[in-house]
């Protein structure tokens, strides 16, 4: 009987050792509701630069080194065509947000539709050149630690560095980004 009752009192402390030591699996590592905004600087030799956002996404990670553990994670998009030449001057415009693992974000591509172009300073609109928008979508490497519960990333175009008249292939898009 004594070797019975010691024996449950050990059982009974195994599973409490077990317990105390198993990993939860309610542990995470937290959520960081992430909003992605968009401005840009002036640029003379246009009236508008139309950008056509369809999608944005975010790539996340642990940490900065570690490619592998990486994942993709679709915001909620404010979908719609943007004259970026709208927000200057410390205006800018939601274009994502939504939950994400608390972590690095490592890189952002916004998912372009073909609606892009540009008005020239006589009023005149030629479509805008994106190479690989609405495919892949334009790539902005980010690697910046997020805050825990909010955090924002600006993306600051730099349109008179960005576009480009080509002449008779029109204007290309070939983004210079600041990220604030």
């Amino acid at each position: 009987m004594k070797k019975n009752h010691l024996l449950a009192i050990a059982f009974s402390f195994a599973i409490v050792g077990f317990t105390a030591c198993s990993k939860d699996d309610n542990d995470s590592p937290g959520t960081t509701n992430l909003r992605v905004n968009m401005t840009d600087g002036p640029i003379d030799e246009l009236d508008s630069v139309y950008i056509d956002v369809r999608e944005v996404r975010v790539k996340m990670g642990s940490d900065t080194m570690n490619i592998a553990d990486s994942s993709w994670y679709n915001l909620t998009t404010t979908a719609g065509i943007y004259d970026l030449l709208s927000y200057q001057n410390g205006v800018d415009t939601l274009i994502g947000t939504g939950p994400v693992p608390t972590g690095y974000v490592k890189e952002i591509r916004l998912i372009l539709g073909n609606n892009n172009s540009v008005v020239d300073s006589f009023g005149v609109a030629h479509p805008l050149t994106i190479p690989s928008g609405s495919e892949s979508g334009l790539k902005i490497k980010v690697n910046k630690r997020l805050n825990a519960s909010l955090d924002s990333l600006l993306i600051d175009f730099d349109a008179a560095l960005s576009i480009r008249n080509e002449g008779a292939s029109g204007y290309k898009l070939r983004p210079v980004i600041k990220l604030k």
